[in-house]
C-alpha cells in the first residue's frame, strides 16, 4: 500500500544538516519546533481529511532522530546540561506536546508501515536510557520533561512501552517509582502512569475474556518476571499517602486501587481487605483521611511491607499475618 503522503516534500530539512554541527543553533531550532508542536488553545485544527498533522509529525521525528543519533555518540562534557541535558529536555517536550497535542492520527503510521512514531519513541527511549536517574532528579528542567513525556507515553501510546524488551521496561517503569517521592507535579505524572498501566492490565488480562492481543501477552510476562518491582511500587505508594502530607491524594488513591487490584495474583497481596478503605468514605482522598481509612491504609502498606520483605529473603507470607478488617 503506497503511503499518501511518500511524496511530500520535507519542511525542515535543513535542521538534519546542521544538527549537531553547529551547537549555538541546536537549541533556538529545538525550541522553534517545541512552540510550532504546542496546540495551544488547539491552533493546529486541521480538517480530518488534511494530512497537515501527519507531515508536521513526520518532520518532528526527523528532527528527533537526527538530533538522538548525533547526540547519543558525544562523549560527556564538564557542563553537562548545556552540552547535552538541555537538548534532550527539548526534545522530550517537543515529543509530548506532539503525542498529546490531538492534531496527528497516529493510527496512519501502522496502517501504512510508516516508522516516523515508532523510530522517535524509540531514539527517545536511548537517549533516556542514556542519562542517569540521579541525574534526571538533579536537573529539575530534565525531570520536569522526562515525567511529562513518561505520562503521555504511558497514557496514548502503552503499546509500545509494552513492546520493549525486559530490562528497559524495568528501567522506565523502576524511575516511575522513584518520581512518586517527588514534588507533587512529578507524583502525580507517574501515578497516573502506573494507572494507565495496571489498568490496561486489569482490563485486558484480569478480567478479559482471552489475552489475545500481543500488548496484553508481553504485559502478562512482564508482571510475572518483574513482581517485586510492581510489589515496591505499591508500598511506594502506601508510604507517599500515609506518611507524607500531599495534596494529590487523589492522583494516588487511584493508581493504589489499580495497583491493588492486579496485586492478588502477582504480588501476593489479598485485595478484598485493603478495598474495604475504598468503601469507609465516598471522598477517601479528597481530604486527609480520616483515622479509620489511616488505620487500614496503615495495616495495608505493613502487610505490603512485610510481603516484600519475605519475597527479598525467597519466603512467602503465612496466611495468619493477611490483612483483617
Amino acid at each position: 500500500m503506497t503511503h499518501p503522503l511518500a511524496a511530500s516534500p520535507p519542511c525542515f530539512f535543513f535542521g538534519e544538516a546542521i544538527m549537531a554541527l553547529f551547537g549555538s543553533v541546536t537549541t533556538p531550532l529545538l525550541k522553534f519546533m517545541a512552540e510550532l508542536v504546542l496546540n495551544k488553545s488547539q491552533r493546529l485544527n486541521f480538517d480530518s481529511s488534511s494530512p497537515n498533522g501527519i507531515l508536521l509529525f513526520r518532520e518532528v521525528s526527523k528532527l528527533i532522530v537526527a538530533y538522538g543519533s548525533r547526540i547519543l555518540p558525544l562523549p560527556n562534557k564538564a557542563d553537562l546540561y548545556t552540552s547535552k541535558y538541555k537538548g534532550i529536555s527539548i526534545c522530550l517536550i517537543i515529543l509530548t506536546r506532539a503525542l498529546s497535542g490531538n492534531f496527528v492520527n497516529f493510527g496512519i503510521f501502522e496502517l501504512y508501515g510508516d516508522r516516523a512514531l515508532v523510530d522517535a519513541l524509540d531514539i527517545t527511549v536511548k537517549i533516556i536510557l542514556s542519562i542517569p536517574l540521579a541525574d534526571i532528579f538533579a536537573f529539575r528542567k530534565v525531570a520536569a520533561a522526562y515525567f511529562a513525556f513518561s505520562e503521555s507515553l504511558f497514557s496514548c501510546h502503552l503499546s509500545f512501552v509494552l513492546s520493549l524488551d525486559k530490562t528497559t521496561f524495568m528501567l522506565v517503569v523502576g524511575s516511575l517509582e522513584s518520581g512518586l517521592k517527588d514534588s507533587e507535579k512529578i507524583s502525580s505524572q507517574c501515578a497516573s502512569a502506573i494507572d494507565n498501566l495496571a489498568t490496561f492490565y486489569f482490563t485486558h488480562v484480569t478480567v478479559g475474556e482471552s489475552v489475545t492481543s500481543p500488548a496484553a501477552l508481553n504485559l502478562a510476562g512482564l508482571l510475572s518476571d518483574c513482581a517485586e518491582l510492581f510489589s515496591r511500587i505499591l508500598r511506594t505508594l502506601f508510604e507517599v499517602v500515609i506518611f507524607e502530607n500531599r495534596g494529590n491524594h487523589w492522583t494516588l488513591s487511584r493508581a493504589i486501587l489499580s495497583m491493588i487490584l492486579i496485586s492478588e495474583e502477582y504480588i501476593g497481596l489479598p485485595s478484598m481487605g485493603i478495598l474495604y478503605l475504598f468503601t469507609l468514605e465516598q471522598r477517601i482522598f479528597a481530604t486527609r483521611p480520616t483515622p479509620a481509612v489511616f488505620f487500614v491504609l496503615y495495616q495495608a502498606y505493613d502487610r505490603c511491607d512485610a510481603q516484600l520483605g519475605f519475597k527479598e529473603q525467597g519466603k512467602i507470607l503465612s496466611e495468619s499475618d493477611q490483612i483483617q478488617v
